[in-house]
């Protein structure tokens, strides 16, 4: 072995040591988190009453509820199939179930989720370039959707006649961040000239915060908006719609679980109506923007419990609601995930050496 390979495997060695003991504390950090939020939710209420909202569903109900939770975990096949032309149905299911079960259950797993994609798409004979153009694409209309869905949430509130000072100003503020953030992204994709000062004013601004912290500048933000400036472009030109349409299909199917596990528990629409519920679950997604735990969990439960028992929600039959919610749309997933995972692994084990692209049908750029 040369003296640079023993370097470099003396280096990776080292890597991977030092990385373990961060890892293993994320864990036992989240899980603490996790348990403390659980313990503060549940500790004034019968688990008895719970368990007896959980158990008075009908079988009407329960199927009802599982034809929802199914067509939930399809939704965001749409998105992935509008964001890379040519991904067929079920190869877009096996990736986002698959990388769904990392980032539910490992501390900081949307990062190894991105691999994963990238990983998966690359086998499939995507390029890495199309795949970052799906990956920005799909990530910049999921959080307009997460600051759209809160906005008009508040607003049918407020046109129901349940509007008080505190949400008309929230709505006011999300109406405000919207078009902003809107206007910000127009502005980049309009030129290159544009997108490039709009990465250098972002650099500014983050390495200010950076330097908070003792971190050094950011760097190259000009030169990678205007990447991907260029790369989304030509994609969005035609599938713009598409792809609105399928992320809000994807959020407000998540939405829908929610609101059939609340009314199949008991919490009915005069206690808690559809709109403030579509509210509270809004904002539980804008807590997720900064991945606490993995999945959101324990900060989920925290927000909807609050919010929907706040609402007028009887509180065992809201916690019960959302304990089913989360096993849909939490566990349900991972389990999911996991098979789809092992799959690929065997498939990727197994598979010829063939060119991906022509297995796809898709050409490399």
């Amino acid at each position: 072995m040369s003296e640079q390979a023993t370097d470099d495997a003396a280096t990776e060695g080292t890597g991977k040591r030092s990385s373990t003991p961060k890892m293993v504390l994320r864990i036992v950090i989240s899980l603490v988190l996790i348990a403390a939020i659980f313990y503060y939710l549940l500790k004034d209420i019968s688990l008895a009453d719970v368990w007896a909202a959980i158990t008075a569903m009908t079988w009407t109900e329960l199927v009802i509820l599982a034809l929802v939770a199914g067509w939930n975990l399809v939704t965001y096949v749409f998105v992935w199939m509008t964001v890379t032309p040519g991904l067929s149905a079920g190869r877009a299911m096996i990736m986002t179930q698959a990388t769904t079960a990392i980032t539910n259950t490992v501390p900081a797993g949307s990062a190894i989720g991105v691999g994963m994609t990238y990983a998966m798409l690359g086998g499939w004979g995507f390029s890495r370039s199309r795949t970052t153009i799906a990956v920005l694409v799909s990530g910049v209309w999921n959080a307009f959707a997460k600051l759209a869905i809160p906005v008009l949430a508040l607003a049918l509130v407020a046109l129901q006649g349940n509007a008080s000072a505190g949400r008309i100003t929230a709505a006011m503020l999300g109406i405000g961040g919207l078009i902003a953030a809107v206007v910000v992204f127009a502005l980049m994709l309009r030129s290159e000239q544009m997108a490039e000062r709009v990465g250098i004013v972002a650099g500014r601004f983050v390495s200010r915060l950076l330097a908070v912290i003792r971190r050094p500048p950011a760097q190259g933000w000009e030169i990678a908006t205007v990447r991907f400036r260029n790369r989304t472009v030509d994609l969005l030109e035609h599938g713009w719609f598409p792809i609105t349409a399928a992320t809000l299909v994807s959020h407000l199917s998540l939405y829908l679980v929610l609101l059939v596990c609340l009314r199949d528990v008991g919490v009915s629409d005069a206690e808690v109506g559809w709109a403030e519920v579509l509210a509270v679950f809004a904002f539980a997604r804008l807590a997720t923007a900064i991945p606490i735990t993995p999945g959101g969990a324990g900060v989920v439960e925290a927000v909807l419990i609050t919010g929907l028992t706040a609402a007028g929600g009887d509180k065992p039959q809201v916690v019960a609601a959302v304990l089913v919610y989360r096993a849909l749309t939490w566990a349900l997933p991972i389990l999911v995930g996991v098979f789809c995972l092992l799959w690929w692994r065997k498939q990727t084990l197994t598979a010829p050496a063939t060119d991906g692209a022509s297995a796809t049908g898709t050409a490399r750029p």
